[in-house]
């Protein structure tokens, strides 16, 4: 059985959410779903916010989804102008007046509301600091249709979907196609999102950007992906005491929040804050609230604070951006993803420091060995969805078509990752019991989650109003 090319990408043409937004263009507004997922991904011009009554506008955290009534988004956190940071929901609507229409302005679940979103200027007053995102998307609509629903959040409560038994009728290598269709189109979405960060911010910075939020993991994306926005600031300072490593901790772990407060003498922690309360009031307004992590349930070997040492000891190189780009430079058409790899972890492993050696945690006892810093698990996540999308971005936008082509061969050839609850609920929704055809790779994994995206997080756990079980029916 062999497939057409671009037989998935036409598939995904005809999904809710491009279809959706796809017709609501000849109508002038894109639909509030869509909204929903340029909010969520903030594919916005974060660094030039400002409400409808001129105050600037700094979004740290951009909520969870909310999928029973209420607000669209929980729990986010913004800060106007030189407010404190304030937590709260996010309510996004079409048009303002949608707030009275709608009957938020009487409803006490949207009491919480801190921030309504819009798309089109208000014609009258508004009473909620808002947000108008017509003008302040990061990439022309055109571009953000072929994105759109590439990254959502999906549910927690699925089971076997009816896609589920006509996936099990094709053949193994029909499967494989399929998947590695699906993988081809998210390697393309995530390619996508850094030419469009790389525009405004240069392709460094989109680097870096895109590594701290692979750092931060599915619970603390969003943190990680503020304090690595203050970069290229906090970079132009110079460092003016302690070793270049503890300094750029001492910087990072305080932006964040997370460095122990005036912590006890003789400790790792105690020696970071001596280096941190000398910048402090310098970096003041870039200080993230507590509120933005989230560390209930989170391994201690990924802790935000061991992951933000990680990318100190990276920032701390002055060689680390040449590295990734000569690794980049010494790939051959036959270079084996394998070689790659290790080539990859050799450039990016730190040296090993003492304190993160023995400790999970600043504050955390002291143990007879702790995993490294960056082991092959976290490498492989980076690889995957930022290293290879990141140069195949770069190809695409220089017009390196043969770049581009050893790129995509690395990218489907790739080792898988480790297994996580997102990969294994869209894996059961999918495939079920089934498993993935073929050899496993990286690839594999990904062509799971963007089916998963593309269509189910648009539907219910009954897979109602879902186009994707009879497409796949009509290949019988």
């Amino acid at each position: 059985m062999t497939f057409p090319e671009g037989l998935y990408l036409d598939w995904r043409q005809q999904g809710s959410a491009a279809l959706c937004l796809r017709e609501s263009r000849t109508q002038g507004t894109p639909p509030e779903r869509w909204l929903q997922e340029i909010w969520a991904h903030q594919r916005i011009l974060r660094d030039q916010l400002t409400t409808t009554e001129d105050r600037k506008l700094a979004v740290l955290h951009p909520g969870f989804r909310n999928r029973e009534s209420g607000p669209d988004f929980l729990n986010a956190i913004i800060q106007l102008g030189d407010d404190a940071p304030a937590s709260g929901d996010i309510e996004i609507d079409l048009v303002s007046g949608s707030w009275k229409s709608h009957g938020h302005a009487g409803n006490a679940a949207y009491n919480n509301v801190v921030l309504h979103v819009i798309w089109d200027p208000p014609t009258a007053e508004v009473k909620l600091p808002t947000l108008v995102l017509k003008d302040r998307l990061d990439a022309p609509i055109e571009e953000l249709e072929s994105w759109v629903g590439g990254a959502g959040e999906l549910p927690s409560d699925w089971i076997e979907g009816e896609c589920c038994e006509p996936l099990k009728t094709l053949a193994p290598e029909g499967l494989r196609q399929i998947l590695l269709q699906a993988a081809q189109v998210r390697l393309q979405t995530k390619a996508f999102q850094f030419r469009a960060r790389a525009k405004g911010a240069g392709w460094h910075q989109a680097l870096w950007e895109g590594v701290f939020r692979a750092l931060g993991y599915k619970h603390n994306a969003w943190p990680m992906q503020v304090v690595a926005e203050a970069l290229p600031e906090v970079r132009n300072r110079p460092i003016e005491s302690g070793s270049a490593r503890e300094a750029w901790e001492a910087r990072l772990l305080g932006i964040s929040g997370l460095l122990p407060s005036e912590p006890r003498k003789g400790t790792r922690a105690r020696l970071l804050w001596d280096l941190w309360w000398r910048e402090r009031e310098a970096f003041a307004h870039r200080i993230l609230p507590a509120a933005a992590w989230r560390l209930n349930g989170v391994r201690p070997a990924n802790h935000p604070q061991r992951r933000l040492a990680l990318a100190a000891a990276w920032l701390a190189d002055p060689l680390w951006e040449s590295r990734v780009e000569d690794w980049y430079r010494q790939l051959t058409p036959e270079t084996s993803h394998t070689d790659a790899g290790q080539s990859l972890l050799a450039a990016l492993k730190p040296e090993a420091d003492g304190f993160w050696r023995r400790h999970y945690t600043l504050m955390a006892h002291e143990l007879p060995d702790a995993p490294p810093l960056l082991g092959a698990g976290r490498l492989n996540d980076i690889a995957i969805n930022v290293i290879l999308p990141w140069f195949w971005a770069r190809a695409d936008a220089g017009g390196e078509n043969e770049a581009r082509q050893r790129l995509e061969k690395l990218y489907f050839d790739w080792s898988p990752g480790e297994d996580n609850t997102l990969l294994k609920l869209a894996r059961t929704r999918l495939l079920g019991e089934g498993e993935l055809p073929g050899r496993k790779t990286a690839a594999l994994q990904q062509g799971i989650l963007q089916i998963a995206h593309d269509f189910c997080a648009y539907s219910n756990a009954l897979c109602a109003e879902c186009r994707f079980p009879g497409i796949v029916a009509q290949l019988k």
